[in-house]
């Protein structure tokens, strides 16, 4: 898929070795049961301030039924990005449908805060 294929409102949009390592944490997530799947679970999440950072996938038709989460992400001051390609986004999920996006959840004991923590300055750094 070339950059041309990707609706211009998915921005920030990862380049491939950033999507990599955040479909691997993602990956990670669903073992620590740290990930919410679904544009309606990612907005709940951003609602009660549980989200650490919200993925959405590019090759989401029609685009517009995610745009509401970029707007929120950024009155709660998470930190979001796009992926692709949604049948990766599942995968990575750990489920077989595709996802359109999803909530990297906050928890306290989690061995996974250094690698979120360096994702969500990897991604911040895409916003600038």
């Amino acid at each position: 898929m070339s950059s041309d294929d990707v609706n211009p409102k998915a921005y920030p949009l990862a380049e491939p070795q950033l999507t990599v390592s955040i479909l691997d944490l993602l990956q990670q997530a669903v073992n620590y049961k740290q990930l919410r799947k679904g544009a309606n679970e990612a907005t709940k999440c951003l609602n009660r301030g549980v989200a650490e950072f919200i993925v959405m996938a590019a090759d989401t038709e029609p685009l517009e039924i995610l745009l509401h989460l970029p707007l929120l992400c950024e009155d709660k001051n998470v930190p979001y990005v796009f992926v692709r390609s949604k049948a990766a986004l599942g995968r990575a999920c750990g489920v077989t449908r595709p996802v359109i996006a999803c909530a990297v959840t906050a928890n306290e004991g989690s061995q996974l805060i250094p690698q979120i923590r360096s994702l969500q300055s990897s991604i911040e750094k895409l916003l600038f």
